[in-house]
C-alpha cells in the first residue's frame, strides 16, 4: 500500500481526525483502539472505538529506524519509500549530512560525521571512504579536536574505528581521552571493532555502541554478561549493540555470519541492548528495511517485542509505521513487518488518505464497533513464551 501524496494536503485539512484502529504498538501491543491525528503529531486516545472515530484497517507501529547507514554511498530519498522513518548515518561528509538533513525527502537523519581512526588506519585506506570522511588522529588532544570539530558540523555522536585487522589502531590513552571528551559533550561514541580484543577495548573506554555486532571472534560469556548490564559510564544508561548481520554474506551466510550471530545471541538473553542496523551503502543490501535482517535478528533469539523495540522509534511522534493488515496467528513477523509504509500527521488529514481508508473498509462487512471487539494481535506475539 503506497500512502497518499501529502503533496495534496490543502488548508481546508480537518485540524485533528480520530481512527478507530484494529490495534498498534508502543513498547507491547495494544488492542482495538482510537488514535488522535494533529498536525502536531500522531498519538493514542482511548481503549476501543471512540464515537465518530474513522475506521482504519490494520495498525499503527512507532517509525522504523536503520541504525547504520552511510548515505553518501546510497540515493537517500529512496528509503522512507523502502518503508525507513529515521536513519543513523555512522559515517560521512558532515557538509552533504547537512543537506540530506533539511531535506523532508530523506528520513529522520542523525549523524555522526567523520570516521576517527589512526593515522593509516581504517577506513582511510579504502577507495569508497574518498566519497565520505575520515579524520586521522594519533594523540588525546587531535581525538578531542577531532570530536570538536564534528560536533561543530552539526553531529550528534561520534565514530571510531578500531580495526586491527585492516590497519593501526589508536592507543587505549587516545580512545579514553576521545569518549570522555564526547561524554562531556554529551556525545555518544559508536564504535566499528574487528580483530581480536578490540570490543573489550572498546567496552573497556566507556563507548557506547558497537556499530556491528562482533564477528570476527566469539566473545566470553564474562564479557558479554559484564557488558549487557546497565552502567552508568555509558550516555544512556546501557552499552549496546548495532545488529548488522546480513553483511556477512547478504542472505548467504557463513562462519562470520554464525560467529557474529552467537554473539548476539548471548547477548540479547543476557540482557543487553539491540539496534536494528544494516551498514547500509556496504555491499548489496536493499535501499530501505532489510527482511534477511530482520530474519537474522529472529534466528538469533530476538523476537516479538524484542524485534520491534530493536527496530523502532521510542514512539510515534511526527511519522508512524503503517500495515494495512492484521497479523494471523501464523503470521512470520519479519515478512508481515515488510508491507509498512511510513506516514506523517499531514498525510493522515489529508482527505484523499480517509477515502482510500473508506476504500479498504468497503471490502469488510465489519465497523469501528467491531474492530473494538476483537483483539487482533496473536497471542504468542502479545505473551512470548
Amino acid at each position: 500500500m503506497n500512502a497518499p501524496n501529502s503533496a495534496a494536503a490543502t488548508p481546508a485539512a480537518a485540524h485533528a481526525v480520530d481512527y478507530a484502529i484494529a490495534g498498534y504498538w508502543l513498547r507491547q501491543w495494544h488492542g482495538p483502539s482510537t488514535v488522535r491525528v494533529s498536525p502536531h503529531g500522531i498519538r493514542p486516545i482511548a481503549e476501543g472505538a471512540l464515537p465518530g472515530a474513522r475506521p482504519l484497517p490494520g495498525v499503527l507501529l512507532p517509525g522504523f529506524r536503520d541504525a547504520h547507514v552511510h548515505l553518501g554511498l546510497v540515493e537517500p530519498r529512496a528509503l522512507i519509500a523502502g518503508g525507513l522513518a529515521a536513519v543513523d548515518d555512522l559515517g560521512g561528509d558532515p557538509d552533504r549530512l547537512r543537506e540530506f538533513e533539511a531535506d523532508d525527502a530523506v528520513p529522520t537523519l542523525n549523524y555522526a560525521g567523520a570516521f576517527i581512526t589512526a593515522p593509516g588506519g581504517y577506513p582511510a585506506t579504502r577507495a569508497w571512504a574518498m566519497n565520505l570522511n575520515v579524520a586521522e588522529v594519533s594523540t588525546g588532544e587531535s581525538a578531542m579536536e577531532a570530536v570538536a570539530q564534528q560536533l561543530a558540523s552539526g553531529a550528534t555522536m561520534t565514530k571510531v574505528t578500531l580495526d586491527s585487522d585492516d590497519g593501526p589502531v589508536i592507543d587505549d590513552d587516545t580512545l579514553q581521552a576521545l569518549v570522555e571528551y564526547a561524554h562531556s559533550r554529551g556525545s555518544e561514541v559508536v564504535a566499528h571493532v574487528q580483530g581480536a580484543g578490540q570490543a573489550q577495548r572498546a567496552f573497556s573506554a566507556g563507548v557506547d555502541r558497537l556499530a556491528h555486532t562482533p564477528w570476527t571472534e566469539r566473545l566470553d560469556d564474562r564479557l558479554i554478561e559484564e557488558m549487557a548490564q546497565p552502567n552508568s559510564r555509558f550516555l544512556s544508561g546501557r552499552h549496546s549493540w548495532i545488529s548488522t548481520l546480513d553483511i556477512h554474506g547478504y542472505g548467504q551466510r557463513g562462519p562470520s555470519f554464525d560467529i557474529a550471530s552467537d554473539n548476539l545471541r548471548r547477548f540479547h538473553s543476557a540482557g543487553g541492548t539491540v539496534r536494528y542496523g544494516t551498514d547500509m551503502g556496504n555491499g548489496d543490501l536493499p535501499l530501505g528495511l532489510n527482511q534477511r535482517e530482520l530474519t537474522a535478528l529472529q534466528d538469533a533469539g530476538i523476537r516479538y517485542d524484542a524485534l520491534l523495540r530493536a527496530l523502532c522509534l521510542p514512539g510515534f511522534g511526527n511519522t508512524v509505521s503503517y500495515i494495512p493488515t492484521v497479523p494471523d496467528a501464523d503470521t512470520d513477523l519479519a515478512s508481515w513487518l515488510m508491507s509498512a509504509v511510513v506516514v506523517s500527521p499531514r498525510e493522515l488529514l489529508d482527505p484523499g488518505f480517509a477515502d482510500a481508508v473508506d476504500h479498504s473498509m468497503s471490502a469488510c462487512s465489519g465497523n469501528a464497533s467491531a474492530l473494538a471487539e476483537t483483539a487482533p494481535i496473536p497471542t504468542p506475539w502479545r505473551n512470548p513464551s
